[in-house]
Parts: structure tokens; sequence; C-alpha cells
């Protein structure tokens, strides 16, 4: 499957992890792969910098373990008015605005709040910030691990730089303009479909990308995917059909399913879904 993603311009803590969690969810869709599920109410919230306790955001792991190698996703909670001191990371990180607002920028910059549904990217050794203006929940991606906070003193550039992308700013893509979008579910009205935002990453097959997935009110489909793939509610609730004894789960915000192989999960949503979407190469909305 081919992309074909617009135009994306704009300026722009270790915590413990929930595998055992993640394992212990894992269920059967309609193609026989185990199918992962971390709700929201379930995730185990600990200090994200263990220096400094219940002073700093929490962290709750959905994939993976921020504190060794590999690629990991976790929530990150902000108590209102939190605002860090500068620091660098050791690696990059990607970031979605869950709830609240976030301000994530150089030392001496002004505030740029950016609220639910706004994407942000960290990179590795560059001096920053982060503050939260109300009680703020974050989702958190890294391709490698650990996951550390380091004083300004071991800055160093690798070459990237820095992202913040307002909810607003997104360039959605539709039936017409993506083959991920199944045109046998495309409707005539514009925006009534599943629309998709390209954030990152290479869209060809085995590369790794992401994408905000944009489902309607009232959408009952299937997400299908041969690869890796991973998916965290970020704003409305979804219904996800499992074919366990568990039958239908309702994911609020902040909550995971994932896959790994050929997999087809049934989704459905009443009022409209905001979904960060991370795979290799391509997957199908289709609606049903």
């Amino acid at each position: 499957m081919k992309l074909t993603p617009g135009p994306h311009f704009a300026r722009v803590w270790a915590a413990f992890g929930l595998a055992c969690l993640a394992a212990g969810n894992a269920a059967a869709d309609d193609s026989g792969s185990a199918t992962e599920v971390v709700m929201a109410s379930d995730v185990v919230w600990q200090p994200l910098n263990p220096a400094r306790g219940d002073k700093g955001p929490k962290a709750g792991t959905l994939w993976g373990d921020q504190t060794k190698d590999g690629a990991s996703g976790f929530l990150v909670k902000f108590v209102d008015g939190f605002s860090s001191p500068p620091h660098i990371h050791n690696i990059t990180y990607r970031g979605v605005v869950i709830a609240g607002a976030l301000h994530n920028d150089d030392p001496d910059a002004a505030p740029m709040w950016m609220p639910a549904g706004s994407y942000w990217m960290q990179p590795a050794g560059e001096v920053h910030i982060t503050a939260a203006r109300g009680a703020s929940v974050a989702f958190l991606e890294i391709q490698s691990g650990p996951y550390l906070v380091k004083p300004p003193k071991e800055s160093f550039d690798n070459g990237q730089r820095p992202l913040n992308l307002d909810a607003t700013n997104r360039v959605w893509l539709d039936a017409t303009s993506s083959d991920w979008i199944n045109r046998s579910g495309e409707t005539k009205k514009p925006g009534d479909g599943p629309e998709l935002s390209l954030l990152w990453g290479d869209t060809t097959e085995g590369n790794v990308n992401a994408s905000l997935l944009q489902l309607p009110g009232g959408f009952h489909g299937v997400l299908s995917d041969d690869s890796t793939f991973r998916a965290v509610v970020i704003q409305g609730d979804l219904t996800l059909s499992l074919s366990d004894q568990r039958g239908e789960q309702s994911l609020t915000p902040g909550s995971y399913f994932g896959s790994h192989g050929t997999a087809s999960h049934k989704v459905q949503t009443d009022d409209g879904c905001l979904i960060y979407v991370r795979n290799e190469g391509g997957f199908e909305v289709a609606s049903r």
C-alpha cells in the first residue's frame, strides 16, 4: 500500500513496564492473531523520574519497557502548573496530547500550549522544558531505550530538529487521496468518512511509520494489517470487538490495542474517535 501524504510544516521524562499486563490481556481476533489490550483504567502509574518522585509526572506503560532497550509506548500524566527544569533526553521521543495542554520547547521560548490531538517530536540531546496547563495527559513513543532524563550540560546535536504541530494544523487525507482507506466505505460528502494524517516515518512496506486516524461518528468497520500494529485512543470512545469470552471492549482515551502479524480489528464509534496508529508499511481502514 502507499499513502499520499500532504505537507506538514510547523515549528515546533523512566517508568516501570506493564508488559505483563499487556500479555495478560491478549485475545484472539477473527484472524486468529493475538490482540493485546490495555485499558486506560488498568494503567499502573509510577513516577516518570524516580529521582523526583511525586514532584514529577507519572508514567504508565502501554507496551514495551521504556527502561530498557527497544521500542515502547507509554502515557505520561502531569499536574496543573507543572514545569520541568531545562533538561535533555538520550533518545528522540514523539508525543501526542490526550488531555489538557502542554508546552514543550526551548527554555526561553514563549509558551505555545498544544491542546488535545496535537503532536510533537523532541530530538535527543536538545535542551528543552515541558510544562502543563490543566491536568494533562500525553502519549509518548520511543523507538529505542532506555528513556532517560539528563542535565543540559550533556546536550548534543543529533541532526534532528524539534517539531510542534497544533491539532488545528493537521493535513487530512480521505479515501480519494489515500489507498489505506477502502473506497467502498467512502461517502460522497467530504469529512463524512475516515481520514488519515501522517505524522512520521516511511510509508513503504516494512518500514515504521505513524499516523492519526479520524473515525467519524457512527463508524462501523475493520482496521486490517499484516505487520506489528499498535493503536492508542487519543480522543473519543472506541468499541473493539474481540472473539474471545470478553466480547466487546470499550476503549476510552489512553487505551491501547495491538497485534503482531495478520489481523483484522472490528471497531465502532458512536460519536467519533481519534486514534494514533503505529505500524509497518500500510494498513487498511474499511467500513462495514
